[in-house]
């Protein structure tokens, strides 16, 4: 029975309360419905739309509080508003915000008798509750609990088509097939001698891992605007979201605070904490820059979100521009409809990419090197990162669990377990192993303000905490690269434009013997060159 079915056994007063809810109801409808006609991209052109959709959703909130009316259906469009608000802000707490109404409506069972329906609008609703839950439980790492979800999505799914025989059976089934492989292909390295309740790998910048900075260094730009573009043909992904993106998405953001607002999950009612817009929020400091993931792109939505992208920054912005993708073979036709990737022709691309404003490149493709060059036409500070453009040939099939470069700048170490085969660790050697990592940090960073022949553009954006932590992982990559006996040559190792200097930090004495003495906690030392041994004839 709905709410207007009470309403001529009510006296006034409740039938004043009854149509108010309505209103709200079918007001809430049409302003959620409207966020699928928002554009992507800019943030002004959608802002006030969010505000108002949550005003009307928070007031929707205290009539099912008040009345238990349609509990489930409002907290579970009042969760998806929270993530899809992160989505737009690159915000992390309001991950918080979503998981706290998805976990209200599991454990109270508010989809419960979802297939004792004789539509199966009300089951559907449910599994696509479930698949985003899942997402938001792998944005925030809770790996334990998406494996209960996956689990109860499943038996869903079996319970959906014995009861109503669905054509989309197999579409669910690949949802499942999508999030089992993601999560096998992310599970790199088996981590033991730790409870999984209480045990989180975060990979998110937190005041313990961002990396250190002398306080006289001059703080120039800040990273505002970031582009991660996924086009990797058979790289696991699931829901439009590469393992390389997902990984790059995590790395630059922050953690999640504790002390959100909203966050009884378990024993009592969530609310809609923090309106996104109170007090003047939108023109406030983010803690997170602002991020657009495009999966598959078109040259033409690329062009738009550039754009867009650049239009936004404020005077001491920058942008940083993430693409993982294939490389084409011949010169590929350029039409709307072609998804993004490199081709062997750099300018088109350079064409295609604006320089009037700080750029931070980082390529991650077998044809990088088309970046090689890549031009400075306004005087703009701009960095290029580009990766290896082949890894030897026992790790190739790896890409599809995600490239290694990337990898490099998402998780040192576990980048560096994987190329030395380490893939089985305890959390004692683990943190003995991440303390010598952050002392190859601390060190690297030193040497980035020492050096006299650094190109000043590193200078200008080493203020900001995640591009400084990105060039740092960077030099530890190529270090553990050209001392691994196992990548051999120029084409094994990144490439940085402008070049970093190669004594003063890429090949700076300390950094290596850092490196070195990690690969014997690991006891790999046989894998790695002696610093004389190495001959390096890249250009960097």
């Amino acid at each position: 029975m709905s709410a207007t079915d009470l309403v001529p056994t009510m006296d006034e007063n409740e039938k004043k309360i009854v149509n108010e809810f309505c209103h709200l109801l079918e007001k809430s409808k049409q302003l959620f419905n409207g966020l699928r006609d928002l554009p992507q991209y800019g943030h002004k052109q959608w802002q006030s739309y969010f505000g108002r959709t949550f005003d009307v959703y928070t007031k929707l909130w205290k009539f099912q509080q008040q009345h238990r009316w349609q509990i489930g259906e409002v907290a579970s469009k009042i969760g998806q508003l929270y993530y899809h608000y992160y989505l737009r802000t690159s915000e992390t707490n309001y991950l918080n915000e979503a998981f706290s109404f998805y976990s209200a409506i599991r454990n109270r069972g508010y989809y419960s008798k979802a297939n004792k329906e004789e539509r199966s609008d009300l089951m559907v609703k449910k599994l696509r509750f479930y698949a985003r839950f899942i997402v938001v439980c792998l944005l925030l790492k809770r790996m334990k609990l998406v494996k209960d979800l996956v689990k109860e999505l499943q038996a869903q799914i079996e319970d959906y088509t014995l009861t109503y025989e669905p054509e989309d059976q197999m579409e669910w089934t690949l949802v499942v097939g999508e999030i089992n492989a993601f999560l096998e292909s992310d599970n790199l390295i088996d981590i033991h001698d730790v409870d999984p309740n209480y045990f989180l790998l975060s990979h998110r910048l937190t005041p313990l891992n961002t990396p250190p900075l002398d306080k006289s260094t001059p703080v120039y730009l800040a990273l505002q605007e970031i582009i991660i573009v996924g086009n990797t043909a058979d790289q696991v992904k699931f829901s439009e979201l590469t393992l390389d993106m997902f990984r790059v998405l995590q790395t630059l953001e922050r953690e999640p605070q504790e002390d959100f607002t909203g966050t009884q999950i378990y024993d009592a009612s969530p609310a809609p904490g923090r309106p996104p817009f109170e007090n003047g929020d939108k023109n406030s400091k983010r803690d997170n820059p602002h991020k657009y993931l495009l999966y598959k792109p078109t040259y033409s939505q690329m062009n738009t979100f550039l754009a867009s992208g650049f239009k936004e920054l404020p005077p001491n912005g920058a942008m940083l521009l993430y693409l993982s993708a294939d490389g084409s073979l011949g010169n590929a036709k350029h039409t709307d409809d072609a998804a993004y990737d490199l081709g062997v022709n750099p300018t088109v691309y350079i064409q295609e990419i604006y320089t009037r404003k700080p750029l931070f490149l980082i390529v991650d493709s077998d044809n990088s090197s088309a970046f090689q060059n890549f031009p400075n036409l306004f005087g703009q500070p701009v960095v290029c990162f580009l990766s290896p453009e082949q890894v030897p040939h026992a790790m190739q099939d790896q890409n599809q669990k995600g490239k290694l470069f990337t990898l490099f700048l998402h998780s040192p170490l576990m980048a560096f377990c994987l190329v030395c085969n380490y893939m089985s660790i305890s959390i004692a050697t683990w943190d003995k192993c991440q303390a010598q990592v952050n002392k190859f940090m601390a060190e690297a960073s030193k040497l980035f303000v020492k050096s006299r022949s650094i190109d000043h553009a590193y200078i200008q954006f080493l203020g900001d905490d995640f591009l400084r932590l990105i060039m740092l992982r960077f030099v530890f990559c190529y270090i553990v690269l050209i001392l691994h006996r196992g990548f051999k040559g120029p084409s094994y190792y990144p490439m940085s434009h402008p070049p970093l200097p190669t004594e003063e930090i890429l090949e700076h004495p300390v950094l290596c013997k850092i490196v070195l003495e990690l690969a014997t906690l690991l006891d790999c030392r046989h894998v790695m060159s002696e610093p004389g041994e190495v001959d390096i004839h890249a250009t960097t």
